[in-house]
């Protein structure tokens, strides 16, 4: 029986939680874990990753991208991120979530105990660009 997006949303939601406790975030204190599930039914997940220079640092939404593309999954259809503070995703994370995200990716995005958003991936990021978007003229 195939799993219902309320059920891989669940499942994400305590990845996405663990995956802060693990968060590297001396300089701005700010934990956030992300964890997502792609078309072929696999789970990752990943934390923020702070550096000095800040222009070095890697989010939680790259790390959990990062490790699937590692695992030959390129094709995200679920999205759960997790922070105290509340946020949406930078630009730098929505491009990459653009080269790999599917068609219907869902995002939920929650600030500790309430989830203030549910939506399409083009919701938060139209007008993507992306190998997937990008037409000969």
């Amino acid at each position: 029986m195939a799993a219902t997006d309320k059920d891989i949303f669940e499942k994400l939601k305590i990845m996405a939680y663990d995956a802060a406790k693990k968060s590297y975030s001396p300089y701005s204190n700010c934990q956030v874990g992300a964890a997502l599930y792609t078309k072929n039914n696999q789970f990752f997940s990943g934390a923020n990753v702070e550096n000095s220079s800040y222009g070095a640092t890697i989010c939680a939404e790259q790390t959990a991208i990062f490790k699937a593309v590692f695992a030959e999954e390129y094709e995200l259809t679920h999205l759960y991120i997790f922070s105290r503070d509340e946020f949406l995703p930078c630009g730098i994370c929505r491009q990459v979530m653009s080269e790999f995200a599917h068609p219907s990716l869902k995002i939920g995005l929650e600030k500790e105990g309430e989830l203030l958003i549910l939506r399409f991936f083009e919701d938060i990021y139209p007008l993507s660009f992306s190998k997937k978007d990008m037409k000969l003229l």
